[in-house]
């Protein structure tokens, strides 16, 4: 069966239901018919005084065009706790319909590992995404409203973008105000895919409604004719920012296939942002719950060192223990194996690929010093050879392996990792930024690189370098970097899957996102825009003549 017939198949508990084994009443939800829910974000302040739950992150290694399955690996854990009689939470991202409609089509787990209802929370769910859509084009239209109207605030470049939740590199960039009108200003404008919008940033990393007022007025718009900053407080444009956003900003409420309560809030990828959900989500869940299974996107390289030394230093958090996701059939095709014969048994491709996992696993245990499993997304194609390869491989490097099977077996497929993962939440650990924030902006950038990513140089281009000074000189030089790079490669060429000799990492550009309170790299070719696919999930997608929606994945 496909992933939406198993969804439709699972039987549901009203939402109510999942919020009484969290303890939250039935009268604080805000209810979206049967299966979904708010938990508005006053409920915070009730829940203070609950002892504090034990987090999970799962990572995992570079992705392939194969899927690794993190997201499924993730729902299968909080299950897998369940099943053990461990009260658990899943706090995630929601889709965005980049991807739905684009490459993945879906990213709600799959197979007996889901969450739902599906099909809601792939396409409009709760609405969030959209809020954040309308909040950053509201803010577009409030700048050139000010400039229509006699720009007091002499804007000389405007650098904010609109955006949209759907992938079209057509929009990347355009030239607006080509009327001719009286007092319309012609630019070069462009836009970013919503969930790249510095408010998507905003939206997670705020911890409270007053906190997320105070970074939107604090979002820098553009520059005046004497080179200072021009923020989203000199439109005032915060109230009616936060109006839209209020709603949104309470984490939503939904539950697995196997009734395990999952609470879904905010969707920023990690490639080209910082690839975490809510820090409200995570605060909230980590009350309710003894151990709250999350995750970063995309690979560890990204996604984890994001919610590391972003999310976690803002939000005061550690991970007590780290999963991260591989498949046997991902670390051949980084071993150089052909995609056509990915299935065949190749313990040579197999020793290659490790080399990708190795590097993750140092990273978050040598570097960041937490304790790591990894865990095997397992398929009926993985020989037994093949497993002790990578068995062995890991015992030396003193990090246990589980193999799990939540696709095709829900959590009994993942039992063993629950265990595991409590065993190692007992272990004591202390968490390594990668840098100080006192650092110099060009300090950290080659941190990450050659740190984390293994580079040996960085090469800064010359826009790179006059931003970097622009950004120091304005005092921001002591925020964070969100660096945008490729997911498919330790490098900043998403081609270079077998990193064997020593390379570079270009940084051809820096934005301040002062609202988000970080700064974004841009290395390589990477696009804060995505295009389509040459065959898009979207032309599978389609409804039936009973309004069953079909062909998600």
């Amino acid at each position: 069966m496909q992933d939406i017939e198993i969804a439709r198949k699972a039987t549901l508990q009203p939402i109510t239901q999942i919020a009484q084994k969290l303890g939250v009443p039935e009268e604080e939800l805000e209810t979206y018919g049967k299966y979904k829910a708010k938990i508005p974000i006053s409920y915070s302040s009730q829940i203070q005084q609950n002892k504090k739950g034990k987090l999970i992150l799962v990572t995992a290694i570079n992705p392939t065009p194969l899927g690794e399955g993190k997201t499924t690996i993730a729902i299968g854990l909080a299950d897998g706790l369940q099943r053990i009689g461990k009260k658990a939470v899943l706090a995630l991202r929601e889709p965005s319909l980049g991807p739905v409609f684009g490459i993945k089509g879906g990213a709600t787990g799959g197979g007996y590992a889901q969450i739902a209802p599906m099909e809601d929370i792939n396409l409009h769910f709760t609405g969030d995404i959209h809020a954040i859509t309308s909040a950053n084009n509201l803010l577009s239209a409030l700048i050139d409203n000010h400039i229509y109207f006699g720009n007091s605030l002499e804007i000389e470049k405007v650098t904010w973008k609109r955006c949209l939740d759907l992938n079209d590199r057509q929009l990347r960039r355009v030239n607006t105000g080509l009327s001719g009108e009286k007092n319309i200003v012609p630019r070069e404008d462009g836009f970013d895919i919503s969930v790249a919008s510095e408010i998507m940033a905003i939206f997670c990393l705020a911890t409270d409604l007053r906190d997320l007022k105070r970074r939107l007025g604090n979002i820098v718009i553009g520059y005046n004719k004497r080179g200072k900053c021009v923020t989203a407080r000199d439109l005032k444009a915060e109230g009616s920012l936060t109006a839209l956003l209020k709603d949104a900003f309470s984490p939503n409420l939904v539950q697995t296939l196997e009734n395990t309560p999952a609470i879904v809030h905010g969707g920023p990828f990690a490639n080209i942002a910082h690839g975490c959900n809510s820090i409200v989500a995570t605060q909230m869940a980590l009350k309710l719950g003894e151990y709250v299974v999350t995750e970063a996107g995309f690979g560890a390289d990204l996604g984890a060192e994001k919610f590391l030394d972003i999310k976690c230093r803002k939000a005061n958090i550690k991970p007590d223990a780290v999963v991260c996701v591989a498949t046997i059939k991902a670390l051949k095709y980084h071993g150089g194996a052909d995609k056509e014969e990915i299935e065949t048994e190749n313990l040579e491709a197999l020793q290659k690929g490790i080399k990708n996992l190795e590097k993750h696993i140092e990273n978050l245990k040598e570097k960041f010093g937490l304790p790591v499993v990894v865990a095997i997304n397992r398929y009926v194609q993985d020989t037994n050879r093949e497993i002790e390869l990578l068995r062995d491989t890991l015992t030396k490097q003193g990090v246990e392996l589980s193999l799990v099977e939540a696709w095709g077996k829900g959590s009994s497929g993942s039992e063993n990792l629950a265990k595991k993962v409590i065993s190692l939440c007992e272990e004591s650990s202390t968490l390594h930024y990668m840098y100080s924030l006192e650092e110099s902006i060009e300090q950290k950038i080659e941190a990450v690189c050659k740190k984390i990513y293994g580079a040996n140089e960085v090469i800064f281009t010359e826009k790179a370098q006059e931003e970097m000074q622009t950004i120091q000189k304005l005092g921001y030089g002591n925020l964070p970097i969100c660096i945008a790079k490729t997911q498919y490669s330790l490098s900043d060429d998403p081609k270079k899957l077998e990193i064997t000799e020593p390379f570079s990492i270009t940084v051809r550009d820096l934005f301040l996102k002062a609202g988000a309170e970080f700064i974004v790299v841009i290395t390589g070719k990477i696009m804060t825009m995505p295009g389509l696919p040459k065959v898009p999930a979207a032309e599978q997608i389609d409804v039936d003549d009973n309004g069953n929606i079909i062909g998600i994945f």
